[in-house]
């Protein structure tokens, strides 16, 4: 019922990501780099988070993060709407703390209410990310999973497509 803010600072990515697009309010240090890793690696979050993740950012945005695995800035992510504001790095605690202080400041449960309505536009993904949640469990006893385990554990790039 209470607000859960993702404070981000360095590197967010992959999972980090996902936990950062699921918070409900999310403050970068400008020095923060945000994307997703998983098709590089041999994995994937088909569920909650990837579908959320296209309600922020669009769904364009969604494939091109996820299809192209780039990097984007603390900047770049507040532009397409990922993050709700970006600090210098050294204010990023501080920041934060204004925030929760202004959240602490408000009525538990009007928030509580506001954070279930806003919350309730979601409730249609559930269904579809529990497939998708089914689906990493039969996609991560593949070959194709465990080359992308071993590659990023050796350190190499993964041999995806053998030919």
């Amino acid at each position: 019922p209470k607000p859960v803010i993702a404070k981000v600072r360095g590197w967010c990515i992959g999972a980090g990501n996902v936990f950062a697009t699921l918070c409900d309010l999310t403050i970068a240090a400008d020095d923060a780099i945000l994307g997703q890793i998983g098709p590089a690696v041999g994995s994937v979050e088909p569920g909650f988070g990837s579908l959320l993740l296209a309600r922020t950012i669009g769904q364009k945005r969604a494939k091109e993060m996820w299809f192209l695995c780039r990097r984007y800035s603390a900047a770049d992510a507040m532009a397409m709407g990922l993050v709700n504001a970006v600090v210098p790095a050294a204010e990023l605690d501080a920041e934060v703390a204004r925030w929760c202080q202004d959240i602490l400041r408000l009525s538990p449960t009007a928030l509580a209410i506001a954070k279930r309505a806003l919350n309730a536009e979601t409730e249609s993904i559930r269904g579809i990310a529990n497939l998708g949640n089914l689906a990493v469990k039969l996609y991560a006893e593949t070959a194709e999973a465990r080359e992308g385990h071993a590659a990023f554990l050796e350190k190499r790039p993964p041999r995806f497509r053998k030919s």
